[in-house]
This record gives structure tokens, C-alpha cells and sequence, in this order.
């Protein structure tokens, strides 16, 4: 039996953020080649609430074409700051008292799923093709991981990010509820 459900879809933008608290999360942008992909992941960070992106080395960053064209408007709303590498972005981050993730196929790194993490928290997204590079892999405090099942291992660095800062938000978002 279909139950009786409305279908209502939402389109177009709203005047104003559905919460107005940033969550106490930065994403490291670690030399990523694709204005495509850093475009997508300002989306994904103004979707979650992010603090704001580092965008490290040859990463593009706003004002850029063809970030701007896939980040829809998202790279005037997220915050960013460029760094010559992830190496310094981690420094300041850790003077700032943020935790240092390392979100990479490092063996030994822990599902995701598996890492309660702690705020504020900085995510370290690295290269397509590279990863992170080595000297900001030695500053980080924790490294997780996604699942892969099939012979890639690893996945689209924005569909990556997409999974890591939505579980952060999950978890913020519950432990702001028991708290208040």
C-alpha cells in the first residue's frame, strides 16, 4: 500500500542560511588541480555551515572563473584564505586549537564512521592524483578514511569531502543537542 505523501520540491536559493551558527570546521584545500572540484566543495562547506576553506599551493581560490561557475555564488559566502602550502594553513590551525584530520588512504587511517570528532576540527583534502603532501600529513593529529570496496581506492576529492564534513556536521549538530 502507497501511502499518501506530498510532494513538495523546494527550488531556488533562500534570503538567508536555514542556521545562522557556523560549525567549528575548517577545510584545508591541499593542492587540488580541479577549479570544478574546489568550486563543488565551497558548495558543500556553505551547505554544511563550514568556517572556512584554506586554499593551499596552486589550489584555485576566489575570484576564479571556473571555480565560481560550479561554487554558485558559495565562494562569496565561505570565507577563504590562501596559503603557499597546507604545511602552514596546519600550523596556524593548530595555534588556533584546532584538531588536524587527515582525510587520506593512509594505512592505519580510521573509517570515518568510526572517529568521534573533536571541535574544532580542520579537514586536510589533498590532490587528486598526489594526496597530501608529506610534509602536512606529519603535522596532522588523526587520519580518516573512507570505505573502498572495488579496485580504485579512493574516491572524487569533493565527494570525499562531501562525506566527511556531512558526518561532522551530524555529530556537531548532535552534540550541540545534548548540551543545550
Amino acid at each position: 500500500m502507497k501511502s499518501e505523501v506530498k510532494i513538495e520540491v523546494v527550488l531556488g536559493d533562500r534570503s538567508s542560511p536555514k542556521q545562522d551558527d557556523l560549525m567549528p570546521v575548517a577545510v584545508v584545500l591541499d593542492r587540488l588541480r580541479s577549479a570544478y572540484n574546489t568550486g563543488n566543495i565551497f558548495r558543500l562547506a556553505e551547505a554544511t555551515r563550514v568556517s572556512r576553506i584554506f586554499a593551499c599551493g596552486y589550489t584555485p581560490a576566489p575570484p576564479h572563473e571556473k571555480l565560481r561557475k560550479t561554487a554558485r555564488g558559495c565562494d562569496e559566502l565561505v570565507e577563504c584564505e590562501t596559503y603557499e602550502s597546507a604545511f602552514e594553513a596546519i600550523l596556524y590551525l593548530k595555534s588556533c586549537g584546532f584538531t588536524i584530520y587527515g582525510v587520506d588512504t593512509i594505512v592505519g587511517a580510521v573509517d570515518y564512521r568510526e572517529t568521534e570528532f573533536q571541535f574544532p576540527a580542520a579537514f586536510v583534502m589533498g590532490n587528486e592524483a598526489l594526496g597530501i603532501s608529506k610534509e602536512a600529513l606529519e603535522q596532522c593529529d588523526a587520519f580518516v578514511s573512507l570505505p573502498a570496496f572495488g579496485c580504485k581506492n579512493s574516491i572524487n576529492v569533493g565527494n570525499c569531502c562531501a562525506v566527511v564534513l556531512f558526518e561532522a556536521l551530524h555529530q556537531w549538530k548532535n552534540r550541540k543537542k545534548g548540551s543545550g
